[in-house]
């Protein structure tokens, strides 16, 4: 197994030097690859120039690299999967078709498929016109004898070979049960919302395996949303893999994204000075003089589109999903993480803690936040948890892969359809939080009224006083209502009063809620934020009204030993 690992990458982007390490390569069929590659033209463009002339050498390393990786002996490939990840305005799309067509020439087994997949039509259409085109530009006519095109099933046919390129959109039902000897998806980051899509890859997978020079190539951009789902997991494994911390895997990660101290610094990243880092291909079919321009129009457009266009044209990751119509408090809500709170920190710190529940029907999130005051500075500090059944992963497909990525992160418990788990977990948090001494002898605990019965329940059997007159659990009105508890709590976010435990599932639910005018007052309500969720988040508005009362604990706060 070759070592993939490229510890210095944020060394050799800084300087402009290749980010593939040094590879023991069959250099005869890496350079007949690179020849097949060059001598195709680029269709699009003005003089049809050759990719000799109007392709980078980052894509040529690429190509090298995977062609070249197979043995002579054995017609095994010992890069089985490349992942790139590389910004918008790099031909991307059309170097993804020049090196399917350069598969082509270059595969020795009769019959084989290659399928070249897209996530939608349009691109899917875009990625086959780019490769008929290089068919027809071909100046000798090598190419057209070379090749059979049928336009309808948008397939290419190597006539000596009998091996067939197919371009395709990302659909389950037509790429399962696949065989092919290679495969090129582009951008994942779109498929990775789409229900099903990990299995669908994983089958994808799976039958290259009987294919010794198989092979998987991922070309994508970074996601215009938090990365979730497939595309989360596969970026993880590669950063992972060019980190070294993951070993053992033949998959070759290229990946153009800044520095970790650029990347999280907007000045370092909105300086064009930095921008030719990740744009490999400048000079080409992009310049950052051009790319400058684009960023000062999306400038003008307002600070979500900024990020957008980030996220698209310099790899920046995003992780809250801003909208014109977003909560104040989302603008500082990154800003306020404290990676090192956890829950028993939290009791730790605290002077006094209340406890926020937001739950809804069977397809929605369960949401607890534990809001406590911490001893001295009085900030806020919060920290989350939530619950979802089974069967809300099957009728909200769409998010799915993002509440998987929870639960692997521990933030979302995943309950069968008739556990009570969610009711047990909730109870089981409330008396962790009064084994403490933090919860206050009356408006301890803030709930939206409405589904939360069984809750309710569990806690009187466990001995609380839930009588909504004199107990400890207090029903918070919701709607315009709680205008001022969502503008208080955006202040707080905003000077540094409320700091939180930096947990994706809280970011993700930040940037879904969505506000909306009543007369004099605003409101967030689930019916604005659609199919996206916001339990946890309703949560820490329903703790925060309480908090807002300036609480006191029933008893003397334990000091736990540090």
């Amino acid at each position: 197994m070759w070592d993939l690992a490229c510890p210095d990458w944020a060394d050799r982007i800084r300087q402009g030097r290749p980010l593939i390490p040094p590879l023991p390569l069959d250099k005869a069929e890496a350079a007949r690859a690179v020849a097949i590659f060059n001598r195709l033209r680029v269709p699009d463009v003005i003089g049809q120039p050759s990719f000799a002339e109007a392709a980078g050498d980052w894509f040529r390393d690429i190509v090298a690299a995977l062609f070249g990786s197979l043995d002579a002996k054995t017609f095994e490939r010992m890069l089985r999967e490349i992942f790139v990840l590389v910004p918008k305005k790099n031909s991307k799309t059309t170097g993804g078709a020049a090196m399917m067509l350069t598969a082509l020439l270059m595969n020795r087994r009769p019959r084989a498929e290659f399928l070249l997949i897209g996530p939608t039509q349009d691109v899917s259409k875009l990625a086959f016109g780019q490769a008929v085109g290089m068919i027809d530009a071909d100046p000798d006519g090598f190419l057209q004898k070379r090749m059979h095109v049928r336009e309808h099933l948008k397939e290419i046919t190597n006539r000596k070979t009998r091996a067939v390129l197919k371009i395709k959109t990302f659909d389950p039902s037509i790429l399962t049960g696949v065989k092919p000897a290679g495969v090129l998806i582009d951008e994942l980051h779109v498929m990775s919302t789409m229900a099903d899509a990990d299995r669908v890859i994983g089958q994808i997978r799976g039958g290259l395996l009987p294919n010794p020079e198989g092979f998987l190539v991922f070309i994508t951009t970074q996601s215009e949303r938090q990365p979730a789902g497939v595309f989360r997991a596969e970026l993880m494994n590669a950063r992972a893999v060019r980190d070294g911390t993951l070993k053992g895997v033949a998959s070759l990660p290229v990946l153009y994204e800044f520095p970790p101290e650029i990347a999280t610094d907007p000045e370092q990243w909105q300086d064009p000075a930095h921008w030719r880092m990740v744009t490999p291909n400048a000079g080409r079919s992009i310049t950052i003089q051009r790319l400058a321009q684009e960023f000062d129009r999306a400038k003008a457009t307002g600070e979500e589109e900024v990020r957008r266009w980030a996220s698209q044209h310099l790899n920046i990751e995003i992780g809250l999903g801003l909208m014109s119509d977003r909560w104040a408090g989302a603008l500082y809500w990154e800003r306020r993480a404290d990676p090192d709170l956890t829950l028993e920190s939290l009791l730790r710190r605290s002077e006094v803690a209340v406890v926020g529940i937001d739950g809804g029907g069977m397809d929605d999130l369960l949401g607890l936040v534990v809001l406590g005051r911490e001893r001295e500075t009085r900030r806020w500090l919060c920290w989350a948890r939530a619950w979802v059944h089974e069967c809300a992963l099957a009728r909200r497909k769409e998010i799915a892969p993002r509440l998987l990525d929870f639960k692997q992160q521990g933030d979302l418990w995943v309950i069968a359809d008739d556990s009570d788990e969610d009711v047990q977990g909730v109870a089981d948090i409330v008396e962790q939080v009064e084994a403490a001494g933090l919860l206050p002898p009356k408006h301890a605990i803030g709930v939206d009224p409405v589904g939360i019965n069984e809750i309710v329940d569990e806690l009187t059997l466990r001995g609380f006083d839930t009588n909504p007159e004199t107990g400890r659990i207090t029903g918070i009105r919701q709607g315009w209502t709680l205008s001022n508890t969502i503008q208080s709590t955006a202040r707080g976010l905003a000077k540094g009063d409320l700091v939180h435990a930096g947990q994706p599932l809280m970011a993700w639910c930040v940037g879904n809620a969505k506000v909306e005018p009543r007369g004099n007052a605003i409101a967030i309500t689930k019916q604005t934020a659609g199919t996206a969720k916001i339990d946890p988040f309703m949560a820490l508005l329903n703790a925060s009204a309480l908090m807002a009362m300036n609480p006191s604990a029933a008893s003397a706060p334990v000091i736990f030993a540090l």
